[in-house]
């Protein structure tokens, strides 16, 4: 198998020794977050399981590391872990008159399990259908954007588009980013679409993936201070019950101004409209910096009892700058999601898969007291952190990563406001652009006096899940010194880092 860095599975068994003898230009390459072997990597694309493959496409430019050239990339995996490259499964293409072009779009893909589509051989369960966006431009300018079709009878490695493409056309530059799944109580197939510069979701059936009519709109509501994008609508899972609700995923705008950001809506489907419930707040899914365009996967094995979403790190605020040149872009790790009940509603709950597997024991630590800063003797830059922390007396507690002198990335929690930052202003290369430098801050509020974090910290990832996913923030940083040091610190008193457990990947 080939790891998502895109390199022989020969020379990935050096691991970490690797990295400090990669080249500079690869030195933020991901050990076990996904990546493109090579250019540029936005949004997940038609994630969907198939016959023991989980399969990622992804936007792609397969000449350059630059947004441009839009197609989508192509990669499986047995565990959602170890990834194997194909070849580009869906590119870019001339249309008749060779004067304009059709990008390929973000979208989804479905098993077409009954042949609803009529696309593959009698008997066939395995057909595969990719619903897309088409974006047609000239000169990059942008003329239309409309949904197209196209299947694969082989696993998804050859593709054939329909010959009476669009099947879904408004008339509008802006409407995009198609997610289809099969509504089984009226067994017909369901899409939600987003009308971008309206804060607008379309709801479409169709019995065939050919033939669409619009069902209902839900929109102008929660953060509409950015463009709409990369609708998803599926069920979740409540906790400590057998309820399940529907929750309306979006990307749009961030807490702060002018950054981007995921938002959720929880409520009902009833196969016809998404009805949210009342909420107080605008519900955000991640409030770092780097999580966007995430979706679902379709067609899951009994044995995920919850859906698994993958999200694009990166910002579009600096996308195409950010400092890595042989490759841009990275996916989150799959995320699970559940509900939580709470006393001002449904809140989404996200918990990584577990990556054990690609890790060492590492080294556990109980009951350390920290009282000023406190110099770990692990190094590294690719590994997970797991830590429960008994607030004591402080003012305030936290952990630095990337530690070498005074470039830190710093992780703060204030006792007084049950306040957890994530500061990457000193965190390396920070001039790239300057809407980079930021500081993120979430409520975390104890639990028993403690609270729980997992960091998954990967060359230039930082994802952090407090309290068991209850809050997420996930950033990108670029360290510049590559010491890997981790330094724990408290201010005002002492704190107990009751368990702490470094595993580092596997060498």
């Amino acid at each position: 198998m080939i790891r998502s860095i895109g390199i022989t599975a020969i020379a990935l068994v050096a691991s970490c020794t690797l990295y400090a003898q990669t080249p500079a230009k690869e030195e933020y390459r991901p050990a076990y977050h996904f990546s493109a072997p090579q250019n540029w990597l936005n949004d997940p694309n038609g994630l969907v399981y198939l016959d023991g493959e989980y399969h990622i496409f992804y936007q792609h430019n397969p000449y350059g590391n630059v947004s441009g050239h839009l197609s989508w990339g192509h990669a499986v995996s047995k565990d959602l872990l170890d990834w194997q490259h194909l070849p580009v499964a869906l590119e870019e293409f001339k249309n008749g008159d060779d004067s304009t072009q059709t990008m390929i779009f973000s979208g989804s893909a479905v098993v077409d399990s009954a042949n609803t589509s009529g696309f593959f051989e009698k008997g066939k369960k395995d057909g595969m259908v990719a619903i897309y966006t088409a974006h047609k431009h000239a000169n990059l300018k942008g003329l239309a954007q409309y949904q197209n079709l196209a299947y694969s009878a082989d696993k998804g490695r050859t593709w054939k588009h329909y010959n009476k493409n669009p099947v879904l056309d408004i008339g509008l530059t802006d409407f995009r980013d198609p997610y289809v799944f099969w509504y089984a109580p009226e067994k017909k197939w369901i899409m939600s679409v987003v009308k971008a510069l309206e804060y607008n979701v379309q709801f479409y059936e169709s019995p065939n993936l050919k033939d669409w009519k619009l069902l209902s709109e839900f929109g102008k509501q929660g953060d509409v201070s950015k463009i709409w994008e990369c609708s998803a609508l599926f069920q979740v899972p409540v906790e400590g019950s057998t309820d399940k609700k529907w929750v309306l995923t979006l990307s749009s705008g961030h807490r702060q101004k002018d950054y981007l950001a995921m938002q959720y809506f929880v409520g009902d489907f009833d196969g016809k409209n998404f009805t949210a419930q009342k909420q107080n707040e605008v519900l955000y899914m991640d409030e770092g910096k780097d999580f966007y365009a995430g979706i679902p996967f379709n067609n899951l094995p009994g044995k995920h009892q919850k859906p698994v979403m993958i999200g694009w790190i990166n910002d579009w605020e600096y996308a195409n700058k950010v400092p890595t040149e042989k490759f841009k872009g990275a996916m989150s790790v799959p995320r699970e999601l559940s509900l939580k009940k709470t006393d001002a509603g449904y809140r989404l709950v996200q918990s990584p898969v577990s990556i054990t597997g690609l890790l060492e024991k590492g080294t556990v630590l109980s009951n350390v007291k920290v009282n000023g800063n406190l110099p770990l003797t692990f190094k590294g830059e690719s590994y997970q952190l797991t830590t429960e922390i008994e607030i004591g007396k402080a003012g305030k507690f936290g952990i630095r990563l990337f530690k070498s002198g005074d470039e830190e990335s710093v992780l703060t929690y204030t006792i007084s406001t049950h306040t957890l930052s994530f500061d990457r202003t000193k965190s390396g290369n920070v001039g790239f652009s300057d809407r980079f430098p930021s500081v993120e801050s979430i409520v975390v509020k104890p639990q028993n006096g403690k609270i729980k974090l997992q960091l998954l910290v990967d060359k230039s990832i930082v994802e952090i899940f407090a309290n068991g996913g209850e809050q997420v923030m996930t950033d990108v940083v670029f360290p510049t010194k590559h010491e890997g040091n981790i330094e724990l610190f408290s201010e005002g008193g002492q704190v107990i880092f009751r368990k702490l457990n470094i595993q580092p990947v596997i060498k």
